[in-house]
């Protein structure tokens, strides 16, 4: 019997180790998801050895999500169980707050997602398993998702994009939480090393090796659906279907492909529009119903948008298919908005602080000045931008703003008021930034979070529009090239 175990307990270490080479390369960052539950802490006591013996670097963090009355007990249990294994733990303490539809799980799985985005790693490895999945897979069917959603969990994804934290002010704050942060695009992947694995062969380990875990009070709450499918209806299939885990994580891997070669398909058909890399109105026309709902589909996702149900996307694309050539169709959908401007499609982000032709109720932005005192790089998270400053010392033809002029004044940067006029060409006369943005294709709703750069009282510089010809850099003069590029997707 003894033997029996003891086999179990080494198939275990194995395969997580299998998965491990497969995925991990010496001097990679692994952050341990550690809750204290039972996974969490078997997942913790596999890796503690094969960092050592793999030349990776670990340690974990806890995220506190304030909702159990012993949330303070469970924080020091992992304190001590990392400081027993000389592993670094970092803790994240969160309010969470649900919003109207959202689930308290789904809202804590946010939270942590959030928290995740932030750490400075390679992976945040997961201690989910093969009972898991099962459970997602089955609540994902009952919840009518499509393809991609009945893929379930793969061993190792991106961070969800729709997720990742979006308010720069939400991301400052978990920074605080825990020093060190890394920029958002620079997230972790997620790693579910354990995938493999039953939950009785976890607990199997777990008593093998002598391990100490917390119990969640909450795990045993059948009002939450997952728990309601662990106890009341899983241990009736696995009566009848005893191999239903592993037929489970086939029809998820199935799924899985199905879902990336409709990407395919999407990105295809996305490249053979009117205009590569741009969804236009008359490129869904072309398409079948199917895979012009697949196509919007899949531009939703690439935007970070939080996908709509099947009956709102069906909405949108009808709405889309039957715009006029001179209608603008303007469709507001969870935290997204679907805009179009000269039959191409915009997604945004709902409630983005700029006015907009049409809008109900007009939005004010901030239109405080920010001063550039010659830094190389000046970011503007208001605009979702960065504005970069180059010097150009060619002796060749003038590039760039004249450095010389530029410095009689104190020079700032803001956005539009109203009344702005400048002179790109010296061929023609002064024109309002208004005439220049419509003739440059600038949807409306852009025109407005355009930084434009001044020196005391004038405009001289538009980036992507023109320099004011009385600022223009001439022949053999140093010059300043300013480029203005959106980090938020969303911009």
């Amino acid at each position: 019997m003894a033997s029996s175990r003891k086999s179990k307990s080494n198939s275990i270490k194995s395969r997580t180790e299998e998965i491990l080479h497969q995925r991990i390369r010496r001097g990679d960052r692994l952050v341990v998801a550690l809750s204290g539950g039972i996974d969490s802490v078997v997942l913790l006591h596999l890796l503690v050895p094969l960092s050592a013996s793999m030349g990776f670097g670990l340690s974990a963090v806890h995220v506190d999500h304030g909702i159990s009355a012993n949330a303070g007990k469970w924080s020091a249990f992992c304190h001590d169980l990392c400081h027993g294994v000389g592993i670094f733990l970092e803790t994240a303490r969160l309010k969470i707050g649900r919003e109207p539809g959202t689930s308290l799980e789904a809202a804590a799985r946010a939270g942590r997602y959030r928290v995740f985005a932030t750490l400075q790693a390679d992976y945040v490895a997961l201690g989910q398993h093969q009972d898991d999945q099962a459970e997602t897979l089955l609540l994902q069917l009952l919840r009518g998702a499509g393809v991609k959603g009945l893929a379930a969990m793969p061993v190792v994804r991106d961070l969800p994009l729709d997720e990742a934290p979006r308010d720069q002010l939400f991301a400052a704050q978990i920074e605080r939480e825990l020093p060190g942060a890394v920029p958002l695009h620079d997230r972790p992947r997620m790693l579910r090393p354990l995938l493999h694995a039953s939950r009785s062969e976890i607990e199997n380990y777990a008593r093998e090796n002598g391990l100490r875990w917390i119990v969640d009070e909450s795990n045993e709450d059948v009002s939450f659906d997952r728990n309601f499918l662990r106890y009341e209806v899983f241990p009736l299939l696995e009566k009848r279907f005893p191999a239903y885990r592993t037929t489970f994580s086939r029809a998820s891997r199935h799924m899985a492909e199905a879902a990336e070669l409709l990407n395919e398909l999407a990105e295809a058909d996305s490249a053979a529009g009117l205009i590569p890399g741009k969804l236009h109105i008359e490129d869904l026309r072309k398409l079948s119903l199917p895979r012009a709902r697949n196509l919007l589909r899949y531009t939703l996702a690439q935007r970070r948008a939080v996908l709509p149900s099947t009956v709102k996307l069906d909405d949108i694309l009808r709405q889309l298919l039957s715009a006029r050539c001179d209608t603008n169709p303007h469709v507001i959908f969870g935290d997204a908005e679907v805009r179009c401007f000269r039959g191409i499609i915009h997604v945004c982000k709902a409630g983005k602080l700029w006015n907009t032709p049409g809008d109900a109720v007009p939005r004010v932005i901030s239109a405080a000045a920010v001063a550039w005192s010659g830094e190389s790089e000046l970011s503007l998270p208001h605009l979702g931008g960065i504005l970069s400053f180059r010097r150009e010392n060619s002796m060749g033809n003038g590039a760039g703003i004249q450095l010389v002029k530029l410095s009689e004044q104190p020079v700032t940067v803001r956005m539009r008021r109203g009344g702005e006029r400048l002179r790109p060409d010296r061929n023609r006369p002064r024109r309002s930034l208004k005439n220049l943005l419509r003739e440059a294709s600038l949807p409306p709703w852009e025109r407005d979070a355009l930084p434009l750069i001044f020196s005391g009282d004038h405009l001289v510089c538009v980036p992507g529009i023109g320099i004011d010809c009385a600022y223009q850099a001439a022949s053999g003069e140093p010059g300043l090239v300013v480029e203005w590029r959106r980090t938020d997707p969303w911009g």
